[in-house]
């Protein structure tokens, strides 16, 4: 079978009860009819990849007529084996785009590594892998086990159906259904003006106690804001750190003694809902250039009831800016940072999920690679990272700029096609609802060193793929720039960095906030991207804070997104938080969760909840730990349902595979017809099938770069000590006076200090005697005095 592109969710329609009445779309659903040259049914063919042993053939232990198929793997090192329909058109049903459909099968297994998997044809793209639905437990007699599909993406025309098997058992199967589940929508009609399309945001009439540049959900529904030193140095040199708790639910907000600078840490949400935070700033970059910004090796989990912080052991050393991706067994892995000396860290570092603590470096595979600060690294579904390429400061990294790491097989392949890769500074890359379909987009940036204006590229890739890489995806909106002389519209190719990226529970990314260029000009524009049609919706209501470096947006359990920060170049913080109401909450009554019969989930369940009216989607999304334009954890996972009779009673189908869905506690959302979601309920999604053999398709496995190894042990990677493309020949230690001025700025004193003075820098003193921007001609100690 062809594995390639994806497909996603647009809005879906209005779900009834199972369609038992209406025709069968099936081709020979019962294998009564069989091809004379293989006995296999007619329609009907085998597939399958890796290192198996498998029988597929007829069988007379029918559930009704002659004939079943029948399924067995007697030996299994790796891959599945496939039953499916035939990709024909005379043989495949046909599907029309937006509609969904109920498909049910009567089966019996010896084995509980058993799928429903569907394929899909694009009318474009051909044939490909689209999603796996439902789990089959073991049944020793026919049981009916029947699913409702996400809604039909765009460009599809037919599509596929049948069991998959990995693992060692059998499954048959007869009587197969499917049926058209669609109904019109209700066309719920909105009285508020602009808001219905545009959304709305309000600023709160409270503001920030602390300076936050980390943004991380609860599974309490509460937000951890933390701040550290908050990028003063004052702060920092009294030993002033700072973090709050923030309840949306009542507008409390309580301050929490923190133990150290967590400014520029790297967090996680773990399995247990605490907050894993590594590492932080240990100083300062120094005035004289001998140093830049210090990691330390310091560890803290932040325990949500207690709201406190618990040491840890500390990581084998500092990785100020490092990455943090939880993996499917509930590791974490972490990469990239400044050292406490300010160098580039190499050293890869995993914190064990059974042990509870950092392993030794010898413990851990190590490439000796510097993947730069805050790269973005998101677990693929079979376990592999995906480095997007989005990273914090200067260019990216050598090569291509994106690449695939298998941590196993310790091997780097690297992935092109990633637009102006030394262009993408302060991106932003998310994996695009839902995480089965695994593409991700990455939107925007700039290099704050040359600083030029910030970019309007995005890009995707389909990690299902083969041989993966990125493709141009349209433009990113554009709205009006603040470049100290109030908004105007923005032209050309500008675009923005410091870029926030919110998965929304309809299945859209919210983008939104952002800059010109390094930590200033701030951009006022918001859109939302729709992966079902690869394209963005510009003109929604804009946040009225600028949002720039050292910003955050997140999704609240309530759907509404919460933004707060800023922190432009001249030293300043803005304090005011900031909540979008989308569109979809200005359409009438939300569906309501009435009832979760068990919030504890195991892989490979099946979860049964009450809605007070029919509901057409359902949905897990990992809460937020935001930072920096950075959360590579941030996930939508696919709940597909299978609805009962009354429409209101909903069994939910998790995945088997915890790479897609790693352990933790998620917000579940249920979705209308129009596209409204619920207030989430929360649940956790782990247990001992994360353990398991998961369901893994072949992907990513013919990429067209060779595979690199590990490079020579080496103790660290020279960074410039103004990495953050900051000149520390003036002002204070969190003072950004440019090292490139933007190339509408003459290169005189007096143009530089005209853009200082219209971007609010104020007393810019001369640290020692060099002025390399020549912004001190008098000589007095005093730049633009």
């Amino acid at each position: 079978m062809l594995l390639a592109s994806s497909a996603s969710f647009g809005l879906l329609l209005a779900a009834p009860g199972p369609a038992e009445a209406g025709s069968n779309l099936v081709v020979n659903p019962g294998f009564e009819s069989v091809r004379g040259s293989d006995a296999m049914p007619t329609c009907w063919a085998k597939s399958g990849w890796g290192d198996n042993d498998a029988t597929i053939t007829t069988t007379d232990q029918a559930h009704s007529g002659t004939r079943a198929l029948s399924l067995s793997i007697t030996r299994r090192v790796d891959g599945d084996r496939k039953a499916l329909m035939v990709e024909d058109s005379s043989c495949a049903p046909n599907v029309t785009p937006s509609h969904q459909y109920d498909l049910s099968l009567w089966y019996k297994s010896t084995t509980p590594d058993a799928s429903i998997t569907v394929f899909r044809h694009d009318v474009k793209a051909g044939w490909q892998y689209w999603t796996d639905l439902k789990t089959l437990p073991v049944s020793a007699a026919y049981t009916r086990a029947s699913v409702r599909t996400p809604v039909v993406p765009p460009g599809t025309d037919q599509i596929t159906w049948g069991v998959s098997v990995h693992g060692t058992g059998t499954v048959t199967t007869d009587d197969y259904d499917m049926q058209d589940a669609t109904q019109p929508t209700t066309g719920a009609a909105c009285s508020a003006g602009e808001a219905c399309t545009r959304g709305s945001w309000a600023v709160m009439p409270f503001k920030n106690p602390v300076r936050s540049m980390h943004s991380v959900v609860l599974h309490n529904g509460k937000v951890l804001l933390v701040a550290g030193s908050g990028n003063d140095p004052a702060m920092f040199k009294a030993g002033t750190f700072t973090s709050a708790v923030y309840d949306p639910k009542t507008g409390a907000m309580r301050t929490i003694p923190t133990p150290v600078d967590m400014f520029c840490a790297g967090h996680v949400q773990l399995s247990d809902g605490r907050v894993l935070i590594m590492s932080g700033n240990k100083d300062y970059p120094a005035a004289d250039g001998s140093h830049g910004y210090e990691g330390f090796k310091d560890s803290y989990v932040f325990d949500p009831a207690s709201e406190t912080y618990i040491r840890t052991n500390d990581m084998n050393e500092g990785h100020w800016y490092p990455s943090a991706t939880i993996l499917g067994n509930g590791d974490v892995i972490s990469f990239g940072g400044l050292k406490e000396d300010s160098t580039g860290s190499v050293t890869a570092e995993k914190f064990s999920h059974q042990q509870q603590k950092w392993l030794p470096r010898g413990e851990v595979n190590q490439t000796w690679s510097y993947w730069g600060l805050y790269p973005s690294m998101i677990l693929m579904q079979d376990g592999r990272l995906f480095y997007s390429g989005s990273h914090v400061f200067g260019d990216g990294t050598p090569g291509t700029g994106a690449s695939v790491y298998d941590y196993d097989a310790n091997r780097i392949t690297d992935v092109p096609g990633l637009q102006d890769k030394d262009h993408r500074d302060q991106s932003m890359s998310v994996l695009l609802p839902p995480a089965q379909d695994q593409r991700v987009l990455t939107m925007g940036g700039g290099q704050v060193n040359t600083n030029p204006e910030a970019s309007r590229l995005t890009d995707i890739i389909d990690l299902k793929a083969p041989d993966p890489r990125y493709t141009p995806g349209p433009l990113l909106p554009q709205g009006t720039v603040d470049q100290g002389q109030g908004p105007k519209p923005q032209t050309g190719g500008q675009g923005k960095m410091y870029v926030s990226a919110v998965l929304m529970p309809d299945g859209k990314v919210l983008e939104t906030g952002g800059g010109l260029h390094d930590r200033a000009d701030p951009v006022y524009e918001a859109s939302m991207f729709d992966p079902a049609t690869n394209t963005f919706r510009g003109g929604l209501a804009t946040d009225p804070i600028p949002r720039t470096y050292h910003s955050s947006a997140f999704l609240l359990p309530d759907g509404r997104v919460m933004a707060v920060g800023d922190n432009p170049g001249n030293g300043t913080f803005n304090d005011n938080i900031s909540v979008y109401t989308p569109p979809y909450l200005y359409k009438g009554a939300r569906p309501q969760i009435t009832s979760v019969a068990n919030n504890k989930w195991q892989y490979a369940s099946t979860q049964r909840i009450t809605v007070d009216r029919p509901v057409v989607k359902a949905e897990l999304i990992r809460p937020a730990a935001v930072t920096h334009s950075s959360d590579p954890n941030q996930r939508f996972v696919d709940l597909p349902m299978t609805v009962g009779t009354d429409g209101t009673t909903i069994d939910l189908n998790v995945t088997s595979n915890p790479n897609l869905a790693p352990p933790g506690w998620y917000m579940l959302f249920a979705v209308d017809a129009d596209g409204v979601p619920s207030v989430a309920s929360w649940v956790h999604l782990g247990g001992p099938e994360a353990l398991a053999a998961p369901m893994v398709h072949d992907f990513a496995g013919k990429p067209g770069h060779e595979a690199k190894g590990p490079g020579k042990e080496r103790g660290s990677h020279p960074v410039p000590a103004q990495i953050a493309g900051c000149d520390r020949h003036y002002g204070a230690a969190n003072v950004c006076v440019p090292t490139a001025f933007p190339k509408s700025v003459p290169p005189t004193t007096a143009g530089r200090c005209a853009w200082l003075k219209s971007h609010d820098y104020r007393d810019l003193r001369l640290n020692g005697r060099d002025d390399p921007l020549r912004l001190d001609p008098d000589r007095n100690g005093r730049a633009c005095g």
